[in-house]
């Protein structure tokens, strides 16, 4: 299925000259998809938008979100598996002038990897092979920029994370992928000199978040009046990090890849907020922005979790002034007022 919306190339002004760039976006209605190419498009860039809008929660929720990015100029859309080789390599063809691809797509969620580890596989590993091998054979492309995850540190006690740490102990299967993609992409990089940057993303919220995370999760149970699943009793601590923030740097990577002659052009960042908050202080704020208080039901720890998370961010600080700018003490109104918007509450 395909959204086409015609280009058109913004003249420039006599003080200045706009370059339009061609960027193609997987998993583009998705969360952190959808925000990514809203703000490539608000630059006046081309966008193609790959997602196969699969059901791993509300599919109407994914349209949603693409259908308010295929009205814009300059965005085409594609309904697209990542593991259908010949379907992925159509959409690189028709697209020869892609100069970025920003791979976000992937199957996510650390306990659904249980439930089902072969959509992990087939959507994270092979769909990774499929992109990093479309890549390779683009002319004119400057990077490929890839989702990576929090997840890859397992079972580390150390922090905060931070790149150097060891993360050969994985305790899911989906951070088990996220590290094969980080390997792959090195290999890549190593053997055709494909410029490439892995992210690892730490726990991220926002408008427009999914309904898999725990934002969306408490606010939907607290406004339905049900108890909130809150794991290893509540002593868990997430380093919350806000969408804006994580767009943010995600364009400040894209725009600056990997310098020639430096070695293997391949780089693995954190990008986080650098803060562990409290889960009880998360859930706390949630019901401020609500107005009502929640019933927390407190479980064990969930297989596959990890009690915290803390990102180190120096790196992607002093590569690219990457600086989070937004606390849980905004952000969580911001998104409570978008759900209670999105829900017509």
């Amino acid at each position: 299925m395909i959204y086409t919306v015609l280009t058109v190339i913004q003249k420039p002004t006599s003080n200045c000259t706009i370059v339009v760039m061609s960027y193609l976006v997987t998993g583009a209605a998705g969360f952190i998809g959808y925000h990514v190419c809203e703000a490539l498009l608000a630059r006046g860039h081309r966008v193609v938008g790959l997602d196969n809008l699969n059901d791993y929660y509300d599919v109407t929720l994914k349209e949603a979100r693409r259908d308010r990015l295929a009205p814009k100029a300059n965005f085409t859309f594609y309904q697209t598996e990542l593991s259908d080789r010949e379907a992925v390599n159509a959409v690189f063809s028709a697209h020869s002038e892609i100069t970025h691809v920003i791979h976000l797509a992937a199957q996510a969620g650390v306990r659904y990897s249980i439930e089902n580890p072969f959509a992990y596989i087939q959507s994270n590993v092979v769909g990774q092979l499929v992109i990093l091998e479309a890549c390779r054979n683009m002319d004119r492309l400057e990077q490929l920029v890839y989702a990576s995850s929090s997840s890859v540190y397992g079972g580390n006690t150390k922090l905060p994370f931070a790149i150097g740490d060891p993360t050969d102990t994985p305790v899911s299967l989906y951070a088990a992928t996220k590290k094969s993609d980080e390997l792959m992409g090195h290999c890549y990089s190593h053997l055709y000199g494909l410029p490439a940057t892995g992210l690892r993303f730490f726990t991220v919220y926002g408008p427009w978040g999914r309904p898999d995370m725990a934002a969306y999760i408490f606010a939907k149970a607290i406004s339905e009046g049900r108890p909130i699943p809150v794991f290893n009793h509540g002593d868990m601590r997430r380093d919350f990090t806000f969408i804006d923030d994580i767009v943010a740097g995600v364009l400040a990577v894209t725009d600056n890849p990997p310098k020639s002659g430096e070695g293997v052009p391949h780089r693995v960042y954190n990008i986080g907020n650098n803060d562990a908050e409290p889960l009880l202080r998360f859930i706390e704020l949630i019901e401020k922005a609500m107005g009502r208080k929640a019933t927390l039901d407190l479980q064990p720890m969930q297989a596959g979790d990890v009690q915290e998370t803390f990102a180190d961010i120096e790196a992607i600080k002093r590569d690219f002034g990457f600086e989070p700018r937004t606390p849980i003490e905004d952000g969580i109104p911001k998104f409570i007022a978008w759900f209670r918007d999105y829900h017509g509450m």
